[in-house]
């Protein structure tokens, strides 16, 4: 175990814990997870799901008891951060460097991959990557790959091999840019052989390779070596103008946000052209650095260098030409002047394909941007889902760091276009694509559910976040909200869901919460209007506080929400849903009900107004009328529950199995009910029904609507 007693480095995270480490003494696979999670925790030393780490160790052969040497490696997919062994792939060592006799060539490597199935030990570990013969031609006990931005930053410039060679006097070789597979693997190998004693490799373009004869030593090995490429930029880079200087100044940060959440359902309506995208914003400061600078013309069609990064990016970004300042309220005028710049991105992206795909290519891809930066308020990022899009953001942010250190040290260069065309639509890659699981029903989409901190509305959200939904979770009560963002944080990654104080009453809350989908999410397709409260009194009891407190909830509640929803889905012009959780009390009639049942007879039949009027822009707008949902209501634990207990002669315990007495099927009714209620409206198979109403209340045979 390592007798340093303390490691502080200025670039780099040194996370190492000798008392953790010291628990793994003798597994050596529990150790190269170990290295490998502390590596994947630092942004600066790789991407999300970038790189690879692998371990060498003797183990029994099961087929013959000798043993034998077993290349553990990290598999195909997968992420440094949150490695576990299920992620690891185990191989026989001499049967992977046996392959070389039966490698055809460059041309040919593309085959070799089936081949690694016949080198593995552990049957049940992961799937190997085309990463594997890097590490496994190299003879070295622990072996970390990486992308990190400083060491790609000499990598990818102008003058990155003497770079590499005078910065470590010949101590890190240097491979130049080549696809990764198994020719390269044996690259790596030349390299050492030709340079022995060498402590790690540069490959051009691309990234990192360091090791060491512990996980130990391999870890302070890699940290050292990036430690020093990034000291060596920060000297460089020090009295230079970043990026050619500022060309303009960012607007303040709330501004910045207000842009943004105001553009960013008009940009995802551009971006959803072919498959419903959903979107992340930033306005980091690194971002706002290069977006706002003089050479972000000359280096954003330039693209990125490490196949990592523009694999998740595309092959360069979109940039908008708009000032920060630019008037966004007239979302028309801001739709023409920004169609040309789509159709132009979309133009280059099909000639880009046209002029380089091979006889066997794929077919063409979504051609829309994934990267959209608007200089003086921040980047746009767009994907199929909600993970995907922050770390392309992520990942386009290390681009920017690369640039930039590239610039300081020397002069940026990317990957030649058909390089990055052959990485792009690898038919490896493609094959990945093909396998990973079919989309969920509502992948895509965005939704917000008022009231959705408890009872119906969080059955709801919870619904729609099961199929595939990105869902903004609200409600007026702080406490409340705060036990919900723990639930939802339980139960999903925390791209699935976003938390915003919201009072249907407060225009400003509401629109307030929309900007909060906008800027979580790039918008939204499917509002639910759910919040809602119970006044159970006779006419000669209610107040006018009590009736205005009734109207101002449901009614204008449900009103204003829709308004504003509404508006946002014309931004996107992708059509949309509509759903209003209103009740059996808007058909039936019954005592002490006078404000509570108008209301939502009322809300029934805005929902009729709003579904006739909408139709024009795809806008479908439907009923939910549940009854007697008790279970984790807020609605039932007060005064509402006592009122129709004492109007129906029962006890308030009583009232779940009276309600479910009094209807035609004799079952209580549950928040779950309802939400697959609403999930059967926006699931895809009601597409083409608007205005209707679905009763969800066991059957009550007077609150049939016909």
């Amino acid at each position: 175990m390592s007798l340093v007693t303390t490691k502080e480095f200025k670039h780099v995270s040194y996370l190492w814990d000798d008392a953790k480490a010291e628990a793994l003494a003798g597994d050596e696979v529990g150790l190269l997870i170990y290295r490998s999670n502390l590596l994947g925790a630092d942004l600066r030393l790789t991407n999300y799901g970038g790189g690879n780490t692998s371990c060498k160790v003797m183990a029994k052969d099961p087929l013959t008891g000798k043993e034998t040497e077993v290349m553990w490696v990290k598999g195909s997919g997968g992420d440094l951060g949150t490695l576990k062994k299920s992620g690891l792939a185990a191989l026989y060592v001499d049967r992977l460097r046996s392959l070389t006799s039966v490698y055809r060539g460059i041309d040919h490597e593309d085959e070799m991959v089936e081949l690694f199935n016949h080198c593995i030990f552990d049957l049940s570990s992961k799937a190997p990557s085309i990463d594997t013969p890097l590490h496994g031609f190299l003879p070295f006990k622990h072996i970390d790959h990486l992308h990190p931005d400083a060491a790609i930053a000499i990598a990818a410039a102008k003058d990155g091999k003497r770079i590499t060679r005078e910065l470590f006097n010949g101590t890190i070789g240097w491979v130049e840019w080549q696809r990764p597979g198994f020719d390269l693997g044996l690259k790596l190998k030349q390299c050492l052989d030709e340079n022995p004693g060498i402590k790690g490799i540069m490959l051009g373009s691309h990234g990192l390779f360091t090791w060491g004869d512990t996980a130990y030593e391999s870890y302070i090995n890699t940290l050292e070596v990036i430690e020093q490429c990034a000291a060596y930029i920060e000297e460089k880079q020090k009295g230079k103008k970043i990026f050619g200087g500022a060309r303009l100044h960012s607007l303040p940060k709330q501004e910045r946000l207000d842009k943004a959440a105001a553009l960013a359902p008009v940009l995802r309506g551009f971006c959803s052209s072919q498959t419903k995208m959903i979107g992340h914003f930033t306005d980091d400061d690194r971002v706002l650095e290069y977006i706002n600078s003089n050479d972000l013309e000359r280096l954003a069609p330039m693209g990125t260098s490490c196949p990592d990064h523009f694999l998740r990016t595309k092959i360069s970004p979109l940039v908008l030409d708009l000032s920060p300042e630019e008037n966004l309220e007239d979302v028309a005028a801001i739709k023409e002047k920004l169609l040309p710049r789509f159709e132009s991105y979309r133009t280059m992206y099909r000639e880009y394909y046209e002029k380089c795909k091979h006889p066997n290519s794929p077919a063409m891809r979504d051609a829309n941007p994934v990267v959209i930066l608007y200089p003086g308020v921040g980047m746009f990022t767009f994907a199929k889902d909600k993970q995907t899009a922050r770390v392309a953001a992520e990942f386009y942010t290390n681009a920017i760091n690369v640039m930039r250190g590239a610039e300081a040290i020397s002069e940026y260069t990317s990957l030649p276009r058909q390089e990055a065309f052959n990485i792009e639509y690898w038919l490896l890659e493609e094959a990945k694509l093909q396998r990973m699981p079919k989309p969920k029903s509502l992948s895509g989409r965005i939704a917000l559910v008022t009231g959705s901190a408890g009872g119906i509305g969080k059955a709801i959200a919870k619904k729609f976040a099961d199929e595939g939904a990105v869902v903004v979770v609200n409600d007026n009560d702080v406490e409340r909200l705060a036990h919900a963002k723990e639930d939802f944080g339980n139960h999903y990654s925390k791209d699935a869901f976003t938390t915003e104080l919201l009072d249907v009453t407060d225009a400003n809350s509401i629109t307030n919460a929309f900007k909060a989908a906008a800027l979580s999410f790039g918008g939204v397709d499917i509002v639910v209007n759910c919040a809602g409260l119970s006044i159970s009194k006779p006419i000669e009891e209610h107040t006018e506080k009590d009736w205005d407190l009734l109207y101002d909830v449901l009614v204008k509640g449900q009103f204003l929400v829709t308004q504003k929803g509404v508006d946002m889905m014309r931004k996107q012009n992708m059509g949309g849903d509509v759903i209003n959780i209103v009740s059996k009390n808007a058909l039936v009639s019954g005592p002490n009900n006078a404000g509570y049942g108008s209301a939502k007879a009322a809300q029934l039949h805005l929902s009729r107004l709003n579904a006739a009027e909408l139709g024009k822009d795809h806008i479908r707008v439907n009923v939910v009328n549940p009854d007697a949902v008790i279970s984790d209501s807020k609605i039932w634990a007060g005064a509402w529950a006592e009122g129709r207990a004492k109007a129906y002669g029962v006890k308030v315990e009583e009232l779940p199995a009276f309600y479910a007495k009094r209807t035609l099927l004799n079952q209580i009714i549950l928040p779950e009910d309802i939400a697959n209620a609403c999930f059967a409206f926006v699931g895809g198979l009601l597409d083409k029904s608007t205005g209707n109403v679905l009763n969800v209340d066991g059957g009550v045979a007077m609150a049939f609507v016909r």
